[in-house]
């Protein structure tokens, strides 16, 4: 009849997933990061690929799965997300259980609803060493969050001269006060008010998503409507005792005999409350974490079923998506600006000669030295006057080249109008054939009576 500890089992995910969040930005592959957004570097690196600025198409994808996942995770199982996994949730069981509860014993684990006695000078000096605390938790918290976007061997440099990186110490700043307003002032008061995702998660709701239910059918009428009918329930045979256990232990404060309310984030603290209570008394707890459909006895929940069938699918797609464009890495990247002179003309050697110059941005995505250079395809007629032999670039590294394309053939004999040609430009490494990179530049030729 005992059940496992929801509390145990919430905990050890979120130390895992406390430990995971700290861990990653410093996992490397080859090198490269598992995930980072670099915006100093203006770069992103994932799974130890690293992608440049121009390649930041993939970023759309990461998110579009992120959302997605935690909307599947919301029709198959409530708000598991925000009771086991959202940070805000997990910043508020680090200040009120560990730190307040049980580092200073300010709140009892069985009572979450007792306020502090602060006419006690001992309490109020535990609260303010426990805010104290959190406020250095909250700085380490902030400095996590921004190793995502500045990796934490940059970080700890920047760190040592603050006055020279007043965005990141800023970045640190803010993000710190908020956690320390959020988590010391307004606590689950954010899950129920200003959360947005609260206000949606409701309409992903069906018959066979696992929410926290109390079984009313034997547990008994606690309340008719929104109206409270009395502290037990008022049938013989009912099995709720009116110990109030579950709303004792509830951190939104919330009665979950009432039914499905906003504010439950389905950490399941009430059905451990409740199932220590029931088996004092050899029954089975009456707060369940199972569906509508369970609950009513109309059969056994369907895990599989067209909303979660869609959720699959289309997290295939993005994740597919996602993998076969990053598969896709070019070796190379490559801008082409035109000046602002349309073309030159020249005579040379009795012959009109028209060229135009461009700048090629070269950006070697490599980890390796390359050696590139550029061909021109299309039209017939325009060739290479300079740069005349390849250039070397460094792994990782940019440059700047001044290019001129030429011809001195006669392209087009409109006698007033400019002619546009699109010049199909291949630029490659000499010593690698498997980058290479296509790109289109405008080539202007002359109309006739500007030849003269």
């Amino acid at each position: 009849m005992n059940l496992p500890s929801y509390r145990k089992l919430r905990y050890g995910v979120m130390a895992f997933a406390t430990a995971l969040t700290i861990a990653v930005p410093f996992i490397t592959i080859n090198g490269r990061h598992i995930f980072l957004l670099s915006f100093d570097h203006m770069r992103l690196e994932l799974l130890g690929v690293e992608f440049a600025a121009q390649e930041f198409y993939l970023l759309p994808f990461l998110l579009m799965f992120g959302f997605l996942f935690v909307f599947a995770i919301t029709t198959i199982g409530g708000r598991v997300w925000c009771g086991w996994g959202c940070p805000q949730t997990i910043y508020r069981v680090i200040y009120r259980d560990l730190i307040e509860g049980a580092l200073f014993g300010l709140h009892r684990r069985a009572n979450k609803q007792k306020p502090i006695d602060y006419s006690k000078p001992i309490n109020r000096l535990k609260k303010a060493a426990s805010f104290l605390i959190w406020v250095c938790l909250a700085l380490l918290a902030a400095s996590n969050f921004s190793w995502f976007f500045v990796p934490p061997e940059d970080f700890f440099v920047y760190i040592q001269n603050p006055s020279d990186h007043p965005v990141l110490i800023g970045m640190i700043a803010i993000i710190a006060l908020f956690l320390i307003f959020d988590v010391t002032f307004m606590g689950e008061k954010f899950c129920a008010v200003i959360c947005p995702y609260v206000r949606v998660q409701s309409s992903m709701y069906d018959r066979d998503t696992i929410y926290t239910i109390y079984d009313e059918s034997r547990g008994g009428k606690i309340y008719d409507g929104a109206t409270k009918i009395g502290k037990k329930p008022l049938g013989e045979n009912d099995e709720c005792t009116g110990c109030e256990a579950c709303v004792l232990v509830c951190p939104t404060h919330i009665d979950i005999r009432k039914g499905l309310q906003l504010e439950c984030i389905n950490c399941l603290e009430c059905a451990d409350a409740c199932t220590t209570v029931m088996n004092r008394l050899g029954k089975p707890t009456l707060v369940h974490w199972t569906s509508a459909r369970a609950s009513l006895n109309e059969g056994k929940t369907r895990f599989v079923r067209f909303r979660t069938i869609a959720y699959a699918v289309l997290l295939t797609l993005v994740l597919t998506a996602l993998l076969v464009m990053s598969g896709k890495k070019e070796g190379m990247l490559l801008d082409i600006t035109k000046s602002s002179r349309l073309y030159k003309i020249e005579t040379i050697g009795g012959v009109k000669r028209v060229s135009a110059d461009y700048i090629f941005l070269f950006a070697n995505t490599d980890d390796k030295t390359h050696s590139y250079y550029f061909e021109i395809l299309s039209p017939e007629g325009v060739k290479i006057l300079s740069p005349s032999r390849p250039f070397k670039i460094e792994g990782g590294a940019k440059s700047k080249e001044i290019v001129t394309l030429y011809s001195d053939e006669v392209l087009a004999d409109n006698p007033s109008e400019d002619t546009k040609f699109k010049a199909r430009i291949r630029a490659y490494a000499q010593d690698d054939q498997n980058i290479s990179v296509f790109r289109d530049a405008v080539f202007i030729y002359p109309a006739q009576s500007n030849l003269k």
